[in-house]
């Protein structure tokens, strides 16, 4: 039963680590690394990561620089960034690539955190179907003679726990990014 618990606990585990890598490709005025991690350069006809292919580093408070280890490459990242949902125009010098993020209006930092309620309530979701699933495991054991009617309650109230921490830890995440959002 404990494996039936713990199988659960690990696919809580894995929704919060897709939420919080979901939080950290929205961008928040300030320069995150983590946004370029969706990137796929067109390289010798192979996607790959923007970070496999150049040192990417913050300069400023709200300018990523790109620097290619090849800089015949300079101008398929240029393009790759260009062609993504990141909505930011990168400036080329020939050496290096140059993301300038532009603050964020009032409107636009509401918007976001409309967005980040509706990953939380996704993660949430995801959480109660794990939690339904683990519950309905536990029934048919009960069906099967393989556990007492206690043994069941017992096991309900350990996953609704689970549930009920999960869900707690998701709401923290969506109010700490809806602050970081939020603060000018």
């Amino acid at each position: 039963m404990n494996e039936q618990i713990n199988a659960a606990k690990e696919k809580m585990n894995k929704s919060l680590r897709a939420l919080s890598n979901e939080f950290t490709s929205i961008r928040a005025g300030r320069a995150n690394p983590a946004v370029l991690d969706k990137v796929m350069v067109d390289y010798y006809g192979a996607p790959t990561p923007v970070n496999q292919m150049a040192a990417v580093s913050v300069a400023e408070a709200r300018i990523l620089v790109i620097t290619p280890w090849d800089k015949s490459t300079l101008k398929l990242i240029e393009k790759a960034i260009n062609a993504s949902d990141i909505g930011i125009n990168p400036t080329n010098d020939g050496n290096v690539i140059r993301l300038v993020f532009p603050q964020l209006t009032e409107e636009r930092r509401k918007e976001l955190c409309k967005s980040i309620k509706k990953y939380g309530e996704e993660s949430k979701v995801t959480i109660r179907s794990i939690r339904r699933d683990t519950m309905e495991k536990f029934k048919a054991m009960k069906k099967n003679s393989e556990i007492t009617e206690d043994d069941l309650k017992e096991y309900e109230k350990d996953v609704q726990k689970l549930t009920d921490d999960f869900c707690a830890d998701i709401d923290k995440q969506v109010s700490a990014k809806e602050k970081e959002i939020m603060t000018v």
